[in-house]
């Protein structure tokens, strides 16, 4: 049995601006550590911290595994992932039973944020310690991260959703480009500074730490806890049997799990193109670390206005249309990826100005369209398995990048491996009745979808 849902539209008021406005603000924070983290600094300083202490072959030996240090962060990123699976889910679960959302998120963010800080002193040859702290970090990101969607329905009615998710992207945007700036010219100013580049990296990651957290606790001062939905017995349960009831529950609801898994497919692509980007221009097109943290910076800018332009023509054509269309772009995005020249880096700018066009207006769509597919009650739960595929969180596709590394020795290969899952995701998400799913999972449908 359950208490009042969500309002179809909640009602606008000084109250919910400023909720909406710490909601914002939790893209501020966080996007730090997809940007000057996942995306830019740790792939490549974490390769080449593994290549130092490589052994005469070259290769890394792991739990008796020969590994090739090309594709260390990748394993990485993908062995995150899978403790995710196990990690996301239950976090949702406990979300919605207690309704402790504002605690959660704090939790998570700060020991995520520590995490990341303490990556400071990866050095010498320490890529295990780089490689546990990364998964740490990535765990509590994607776990905070969970929480933090769920509140997108209580802020936000469902024609409103598409621009509020939207906002919240470009948020994150303009956060993140600000500190990529201040990293940028460390980077660039290291020898007058007196410091090596690893040195200046090592601040790089510590600082993206020190920002996620100290963000995180405007935040949580600006959010609030809802009453829980359900009562009884739902309350009484524990995070894993809630989970397991969640499970069964979510086959009453084909429909959603056909959008969950479009999204796990495209968004794998999207996830490893952002997380490996750096690997791919550092190893295999030889640009140094200036130019591509400049990329990086360029594409936070232009991606704001991708956000909030895509955003304006979801509400003209419906999420659905606008995503597809995206996905079409990211396939030619990869294609002309494979053909870069070596060291071409006008072309890399150019394609990097194509990727912060869609990059934010995809995610932050699917977020929006998503939360159109979750019973009421149940936010936390379904983004926790939404989020296993989110940002920085992809599985499948940084293995396929490893592996197409590993048996081809091509990193071009690796990358244009990748086309297979916005392929696939394009062809799922084309064949969802939208609406129909909508109204399935009991909720109103937005005037476009």
């Amino acid at each position: 049995m359950t208490t009042a849902a969500s309002p179809t539209a909640p009602a606008t008021g000084p109250a919910l601006r400023r909720e909406r406005f710490g909601w914002y603000s939790y893209d501020w924070a966080m996007s730090v550590f997809n940007t000057s983290v996942t995306t830019v600094f740790l792939g490549p300083y974490l390769t080449s911290v593994a290549e130092e202490a490589a052994g005469p072959d070259g290769r890394l030996d792991v739990l008796g595994l020969s590994i090739p240090p090309g594709s260390w962060f990748s394993y990485v990123l993908s062995l995150s992932v899978v403790l995710q699976v196990l990690v996301l889910p239950l976090t949702g679960a406990v979300a919605d039973r207690t309704g402790r959302k504002r605690e959660m998120l704090a939790a998570f963010a700060v020991l995520g944020a520590l995490a990341t800080t303490c990556m400071y002193f990866v050095a010498d040859g320490r890529y295990l310690l780089g490689a546990a702290l990364f998964v740490v970090a990535n765990i509590c990101f994607g776990a905070a991260t969970v929480v933090y969607y769920s509140w997108l329905p209580d802020l936000a009615g469902p024609d409103e959703r598409d621009a509020v998710s939207s906002r919240g992207w470009a948020f994150g945007y303009v956060g993140g480009a600000l500190l990529l700036a201040v990293h940028l010219g460390l980077v660039l100013g290291a020898p007058s500074l007196g410091l090596t580049t690893g040195e200046a990296v090592r601040i790089c990651l510590a600082t993206a730490g020190l920002w996620w957290g100290g963000f995180t606790v405007f935040t949580v001062s600006r959010l609030r806890n809802r009453p829980v939905r359900d009562t009884g017995a739902a309350r009484a349960r524990s995070g894993f049997r809630q989970l397991a009831t969640t499970l069964r529950e979510m086959r009453a609801f084909p429909l959603t799990l056909w959008f969950l898994g479009a999204y796990l497919l495209f968004n794998d692509g999207v996830q490893t193109v952002i997380a490996l980007s750096a690997t791919y221009a550092t190893e295999e097109l030889g640009l140094d670390q200036s130019v591509l943290t400049g990329a990086i910076l360029m594409v936070q800018v232009v991606a704001i206005a991708g956000a909030l332009g895509l955003g304006r023509l979801a509400g003209r054509y419906g999420a659905k249309r606008v995503v597809l269309g995206s996905l079409v772009a990211w396939i030619g995005v990869l294609l002309a990826a494979y053909s870069l020249q070596e060291g071409a880096v006008a072309q890399f700018y150019a394609l990097a100005a194509v990727i912060g066009l869609v990059q934010g207006g995809t995610q932050a769509l699917s977020r929006s369209l998503f939360s159109q597919l979750i019973p009421a009650g149940k936010e936390a739960e379904y983004y926790g398995f939404y989020e296993i595929s989110d940002r920085g969180t992809s599985w499948l596709g940084p293995l396929a990048f490893g592996l197409t590394y590993q048996l081809t020795g091509s990193y071009r290969y690796a990358i244009v491996s990748l086309v297979v899952f916005f392929v696939a995701g394009f062809v799922a998400l084309a064949a969802l009745p939208i609406r129909r799913a909508v109204l399935a999972a009991g909720n109103t449908p937005p005037e476009r979808l």
